[in-house]
Formats: C-alpha cells, sequence, structure tokens
C-alpha cells in the first residue's frame, strides 16, 4: 500500500543475498548438508529500517563478514538503492547438525569465510 516496499521483504532480500554471497565464496550448502549433516540458520538479526524503497526500485545488498567463530558467523547486511542506505542489519547465523543441535562450522568454511 503506498507504493513502498513491506518491511518483512527486506529480509528476504538480504537472506538471498546472503545465499548467493556463500555461493559465491564457493560453498555449496547442499552438500554441506548432505556431506557433513550441517545447516546454516539464522538466530538473531539486529535491523535498521532507515528510509523507504519504492516499488521497482533498483536496490542493492552488501554483505560482510564482521566475525567467524567456532560455530557462529556474524554479518553485516547494507540495502542501498544509489548511494541512499534504506536498511542495515547484523547477521548471526550459527551452524546446525542433522538434529538441531548447534555444530562447529567446518575448518574448510571457517577459513573461506575468514
Amino acid at each position: 500500500m503506498g507504493g513502498i516496499v513491506y518491511h518483512a521483504n527486506y529480509l528476504k532480500y538480504i537472506e538471498r543475498a546472503r545465499s548467493a554471497w556463500v555461493r559465491d565464496m564457493g560453498i555449496d550448502q547442499n552438500a554441506m548438508r548432505e556431506r557433513d549433516g550441517m545447516i546454516f540458520a539464522v538466530r538473531r538479526v539486529e535491523a535498521d529500517y532507515l528510509g523507504p524503497a519504492k516499488f521497482d526500485d533498483l536496490l542493492e545488498v552488501e554483505t560482510r563478514t564482521n566475525a567467524v567463530t567456532g560455530a557462529r558467523l556474524v554479518m553485516e547486511q547494507k540495502v542501498r538503492r544509489g548511494t541512499d542506505l534504506l536498511f542495515q542489519a547484523v547477521v548471526t547465523v550459527v551452524c546446525l547438525n542433522e538434529v538441531g543441535q548447534p555444530a562447529r562450522l567446518p575448518a574448510n568454511i571457517r577459513l573461506i569465510l575468514h
């Protein structure tokens, strides 16, 4: 309504960007699940809505690593329209095993993410 992007859509945008970012680093999440029995799951999102995007705006999502620990990855993500910062979030992602318990990130993935 009103031609602006619904607030929950920003979470969808940053999710897609994280998936592409991980894939671009050479991490195959399907293989990680099938081979190691591990998945990534969002544990926490701290979000700031700074300005509205309008329908048909061309948006860009930036993703960068803030911290990598044994079982956790903290990223900063920003959504921009040109030079205007519209949304920013700090996202904490954890690694879970096949029964949903916290697990250490595989060493090769920790090295890639650092």
